[in-house]
């Protein structure tokens, strides 16, 4: 795709996502993790004037100069920076305001398409900006419902079906041989330096699961006491659970043993039992495998399997383009779209890792300690974005993002 198109499809569906809003909604930080909204759209912004339009549009004058301070969010080679858990403590600028520096600087980003020639650095940054605001879009909608969420109203994002069934579930394991395998990205066509470090692998003779763990599984783990049995937990899971007091997986409700509903970006809902169970955190995916008497997979025995059963996405994957805000049921095997998977990895450099030179390497390689690796994509990820190699990761107590199961085990 022509790279200025490629931008502004990008911006557009960004643009999109706010139209369901409230100004309210912008404004509001309930807890570190979550970034007011107006921040994302601030933050994108200010990737593409600090690396694309500054170092490469003469002229280029900024929008605001003290923009930079309130939107650079980890890039200490790019100066200093507001808190991040005092983002919401600011009302100014307002949501306004960001959406005029949003339109400042694509019209600056018009005019480098149209008089500047465009190198390849300056493609790969403008490329890198824009699967940087895909990023964003779906921590975005994470953030929204985190906000709508809590709310004891239980406001609806946006008008979504509360029926929608694509196919018949996939039942069952694939298998993949004993063998050594090729993982990672190589290659000229975009990825993340996470990605790259293409090597081999040994891989015992594994089974995985044909599809994700259905919220109907997930409350079996739920009413065999799942939750109150230290034996399937890890130690840290297991004190995070109790102190936390951990009954469900985010966003469930029961009154009074009543019946089951959940929170949605579509409102308050009875739970559809065949769909994808999310919100997991990675020490509740770990616990229900256990429980199964199964395991997660490790990312390469992931990354293999897809490669092997979905090695093109499918039509009718669930992604962002797809306008559900849910996970479905698809009748693939789901290897792309729907939820992110937890596996059983650590996120660290892959072998041959390097990370890139400037203020950009800061993106993914410090970031390798004390997380766990996702895989595959949510119904939040945008189609363009995702990979077979693309590695996610998140901190294993972490659930507000559109995290599920799938479940592996040995041959």
């Amino acid at each position: 795709m022509e790279i200025s198109k490629y931008y502004h499809n990008v911006r557009n569906r960004t643009r999109f996502l706010c139209d369901p809003l409230e100004i309210e909604d912008f404004v509001v930080q309930p807890i570190v993790d979550v970034s007011p909204l107006k921040w994302h759209l601030g933050h994108t912004t200010w990737f593409f004037e600090t690396f694309v339009l500054v170092p490469y549009l003469p002229g280029y004058q900024l929008f605001n100069e003290k923009y930079p301070y309130l939107f650079n969010s980890y890039y200490i080679s790019a100066g200093d920076r507001w808190a991040r858990a005092n983002r919401g403590q600011l009302t100014r600028p307002t949501v306004k305001e960001i959406f005029e520096y949003r339109a400042f600087v694509n019209k600056a980003m018009n005019d480098l398409f149209e008089k500047i020639y465009l190198t390849e650095e300056i493609i790969r940054r403008i490329e890198m900006g824009c699967h940087h605001e895909q990023q964003h879009q779906e921590l975005f909608l994470y953030d929204i419902k985190r906000i709508l969420g809590d709310n004891p109203l239980f406001p609806e994002y946006k008008e979504i079906s509360r029926v929608i069934h694509s196919g018949n579930r996939k039942s069952g394991w694939l298998n993949v041989e004993e063998g050594i395998y090729e993982v990672g990205c190589e290659g000229t066509g975009f990825y993340f330096d996470n990605e790259g470090g293409f090597h081999k692998v040994f891989l015992h003779e594994y089974e995985i699961e044909a599809d994700l763990v259905t919220n109907r599984e997930y409350l079996d783990f739920i009413e065999s006491g799942g939750y109150s049995n230290h034996v399937f937990w890890l130690s840290e899971a297991w004190d995070w659970l109790n102190q936390n007091e951990i009954k469900a997986p985010r966003y469930w409700y029961q009154e009074d043993g009543k019946e089951w509903k959940n929170y949605t970006l579509g409102g308050f809902e009875p739970i559809n039992w065949v769909n994808p169970v999310a919100h997991i955190s990675y020490y509740e995916a770990d616990a229900f495998a256990r429980w199964k008497g199964y395991r997660l997979p490790t990312e390469y025995e992931w990354e293999v399997a897809c490669g092997k059963f979905s090695k093109e996405i499918p039509q009718n994957a669930n992604f962002l383009e797809s306008n559900f805000f849910r996970p479905i049921q698809t009748g693939t095997y789901d290897f792309f779209g729907n939820l992110w998977e937890w596996t059983s990895s650590p996120y660290t450099a892959y072998p041959f890792f390097k990370m890139a030179d400037g203020t950009l390497g800061e993106y993914n390689g410090k970031f390798m300690v004390n997380q766990i690796v996702l895989r595959g994509g949510s119904f939040a990820t945008s189609k363009s974005h995702i990979r077979r190699t693309y590695r996610n990761f998140f901190h294993p107590h972490l659930r507000w993002l559109f995290s599920g199961i799938r479940l592996a085990r040995h041959k």
